[in-house]
């Protein structure tokens, strides 16, 4: 068990599906009560189960993170049924693809604003509530992506709001240290999830050319995400705050002009 997980108030928000529910319900056999929030109630009922069934407590608050006022309802609701939460995973995310060119300002929208602004609206609802009498330290993870910084054809939207979440991260880490926050990031490259299976890489020829250029063969799984993640909410973590902790498999990394040299990686 991470030291410093149990007895921790976390709210995870996009908690019904994904990241967001293997997170909920591996902190909350930890020892974690959990809240969780998203658009649709019925999702949101199903982890509140499986975190129950692990062991674990959990709550669940109907919640769009675009709209400050539902956002600050549901830290009021995480924080009577459970105390001021103490940590904050900022998970909710939205992503299709689509060329920059034909990409509709609503659709531009809608990304940015549940990515960039939900982070935002989310981050300071948490501080403002952060019980620092109770809990001497306390964390906020933000989900990313490595096309943060490498930017990314077909997803204009997403990469330019999770640069913007990259930034307000280091910001954040500096500005909020003394208060005892931490702020950092993971960056997940592909990752078997049932949404991004059906809207990022569909089709079996799409999975393989992807698994292809991912020098460990393989997409991430969610035991790897709330590993990462465990350990940077953890105590474990408690010097570590502004960084981001990349779980790409290497994906980012061979992008060197001769990358296509007859000498290849062995496997």
């Amino acid at each position: 068990m991470s030291r410093g997980i149990e007895g921790r108030v976390v709210a995870i928000t996009g908690g019904g599906s994904g990241m967001g529910r293997a997170m909920a319900v591996d902190l909350g056999r930890r020892g974690a009560s959990v809240a969780i929030c998203g658009r649709r109630m019925e999702p949101l009922e199903e982890t509140v189960e499986l975190v129950r069934a692990a062991g674990g407590a959990c709550a669940a608050f109907a919640c769009d993170v675009r709209d400050p006022e539902q956002v600050d309802a549901f830290f009021a609701g995480a924080s009577e049924a459970f105390g001021a939460p103490d940590s904050l995973v900022n998970n909710a995310a939205g992503n299709f693809i689509a060329d920059a060119i034909d990409l509709s300002p609503g659709g531009w929208r809608v990304v940015v604003d549940i990515v960039l602004n939900g982070t935002f609206y989310c981050s300071r609802a948490f501080a403002l509530g952060f019980p620092q009498a109770v809990r001497e330290t306390g964390s906020i993870l933000n989900v990313i992506a490595t096309y943060a910084w490498t930017g990314n054809p077909g997803t204009a939207h997403s990469a330019a709001a999770k640069a913007g979440v990259w930034n307000l991260t280091k910001s954040l880490a500096v500005e909020w240290a003394p208060m005892g926050l931490r702020v950092n990031c993971i960056a997940p490259g592909p990752t078997e999830t049932e949404a991004a299976s059906a809207n990022l890489f569909p089709t079996d020829q799409i999975r393989d050319a992807m698994i292809a250029e991912i020098p460990l063969r393989r997409f991430a799984t969610l035991a790897d995400i709330t590993d990462a993640a465990r350990f940077l909410l953890s105590d474990e973590a408690a010097y570590v705050t502004g960084e981001t902790l990349t779980l790409d498999g290497g994906e980012s990394l061979p992008l060197g002009m001769f990358r296509h040299s007859p000498v290849t990686p062995k496997g």
